[in-house]
């Protein structure tokens, strides 16, 4: 009988305990499955934005897109970009020579203006006899002055965000090619860029370099001392 009723008051006092762990183990589980679900959701709910978004980017203009341009753009730009250049290639038919210059600011208030740097000439060095050339050789400055020239038109000013953005863009490119080349800082920096039509390969033409079609000057821009 003692055995009998020492048994039952051990499992009286072990009972509190039990129970406690049984419940505190499904109070864990709740709130693990509660986060996964809130987690679920924010996952379903920022894809669904997603794809709304890009799909007003890439949709004909419409009077949704018209009136959130500027949310549309700061979400797509310059992350999630669409275009169907994968689907329908469009082939460069000109060569564009990309040419950078620097200018200093002397102690004395003079301005010492730098010779032309040919910064297309560098990247087809860095591309040229190497079996795996970069991404950033072949097309960042390439893509830097398409993104340049489809934002800015034909007079060099930039009316919007995204037209700032890639003018940075751009000057941040060159600072830093000719950076690498430069050994004191510059103020100010200068691109002109020299369009090369590509004409179709005839007997006599013989090696004759074509005439440049455009010889475009942009205005100086202002950078930092160490030129970026």
């Amino acid at each position: 009988m003692a055995e009998i009723q020492e048994s039952h008051s051990g499992c009286t006092r072990g009972h509190p305990d039990g129970m406690a762990a049984s419940r505190t183990a499904p109070r864990g589980v709740r709130a693990l499955r509660r986060g996964l679900h809130v987690t679920v959701i924010l996952c379903l709910a920022a894809s669904v934005v997603h794809v709304l978004l890009v799909f007003l980017h890439v949709a004909p203009a419409n009077t949704v897109s018209k009136r959130y341009d500027p949310l549309i753009n700061s979400w797509v730009y310059p992350f999630f970009e669409q275009n169907w250049r994968l689907f329908a290639p469009d082939p460069e038919s000109v060569n564009r020579q990309i040419l950078a210059r620097t200018a200093h600011t002397g102690s004395g208030g003079e301005v010492e203006v730098g010779p032309w740097v040919d910064l297309t000439a560098m990247d087809r060095a860095a591309v040229e006899h190497q079996p795996f050339p970069s991404h950033t050789a072949q097309n960042m400055l390439r893509r830097a002055w398409t993104g340049y020239t489809d934002t800015h038109g034909g007079d060099d000013k930039a009316r919007t965000e995204r037209a700032r953005m890639m003018r940075k863009y751009l000057t941040n490119i060159a600072a830093d090619r000719v950076a690498a080349r430069h050994d004191g800082a510059f103020d100010f920096l200068q691109l002109r860029v020299v369009t090369l039509p590509i004409g179709a390969p005839a007997p006599g033409a013989g090696k004759r370099p074509p005439t440049p079609s455009e010889n475009r000057l942009l205005p100086w821009w202002k950078v930092t001392r160490d030129g970026k």
